[in-house]
């Protein structure tokens, strides 16, 4: 195979990670991948920074995708394969081969994101939920992270990086995202919940034939509202511009599920990502979502 290029996002947060030995195993791996699957390798994609990611073409003819994460915690490679197993390609993009061993995915081919069609975020949401409900399924028994312990670590990390950051927020923010991660910690219940995707936001939606798949999955046992969440997260600033329960009301409605637990889920993730986005560098953004939270606090 031609020498493997490794885009610089990639390479610099594996260097940073103390990764160097896998960057320098990468190509090996790559082409062991190529031998047992059948494929071979196109050019890479420049734009994620936790998994090296190439287009390929499988021996058939069709065209794939190669994903390798970031060799960080065998957990997370293990969370998307069980997602994009059990999706069966229904929601998500669908899987052809995958090692969890070495992190790797063989997968469907699909189009532009979501966020290269410029839509309204209205439109954007009813897209997003739309392709949500696809993936919803019972999921009790794979392994999977519930939707309480997801609450938890959302809460420790809220509070944690709030003092790391220097407290860029007030804490009357904090303590509202806290006591919402709360509630739907004790309203988990393992038979009402289901499979959700975790991550859902235009960047993640490509187009596919006859509408969106999803990709990179985190995966969790959770209440459906979790994933609406997510969704309440985005946007931040038309969140602003009214009423922001207008937002969880429509969402609520375009897939049934319930106005508080979306609500509320939303208010913890606006808060953890706010400060994920600070943390590296996306001032503006995280600087818009804490402004969003602030409103929220008030109006929750």
């Amino acid at each position: 195979m031609p020498p493997l290029t490794v885009p610089d996002a990639v390479r610099n947060k594996a260097a940073l990670a103390g990764l160097d030995g896998w960057l320098d195993a990468l190509p090996g791996i790559v082409a062991g991948l190529e031998a047992e699957w059948g494929f071979t390798t196109g050019a890479p994609f420049i734009d994620g920074s936790e998994a090296f990611v190439a287009s390929v073409t499988r021996s058939d003819g069709t065209p794939a995708v190669l994903k390798v994460l970031l060799p960080r915690d065998d957990a997370i490679a293990l969370h998307e394969i069980t997602v994009l197993q059990l999706a069966g390609g229904e929601g998500c993009a669908r899987l052809f081969a995958a090692d969890p061993a070495r992190g790797a995915m063989l997968l469907e081919r699909l189009g532009p994101s979501l966020s290269t069609l410029n839509l309204p975020a209205d439109e954007r949401q009813a897209i997003l939920c739309e392709t949500a409900r696809r993936v919803w399924r019972p999921a009790a028994g794979w392994g999977l992270p519930t939707g309480a312990e997801k609450g938890r670590w959302l809460i420790d990390y809220i509070i944690e990086t709030w003092e790391t950051l220097g407290r860029p927020c007030s804490e009357r923010a904090i303590a509202y995202a806290v006591s919402c991660a709360e509630r739907r910690i004790s309203a988990h219940d393992d038979e009402r919940s289901v499979l959700v995707h975790g991550d859902i936001h235009q960047w993640n939606a490509l187009q596919a034939p006859g509408g969106f798949k999803l990709v990179d999955p985190d995966g969790l046992l959770a209440e459906a509202e979790y994933d609406l969440g997510v969704i309440m997260r985005e946007d931040p600033v038309e969140l602003l511009q009214g009423d922001p329960h207008e937002r969880s009301r429509r969402l609520a409605r375009l897939t049934g599920c319930d106005e508080r637990a979306t609500w509320e889920w939303g208010a913890a993730e606006r808060v953890s990502t706010a400060f994920v986005l600070l943390g590296i560098g996306f001032e503006s953004v995280g600087r818009e979502m804490l402004a969003a939270a602030e409103f929220c606090a008030v109006e929750g």
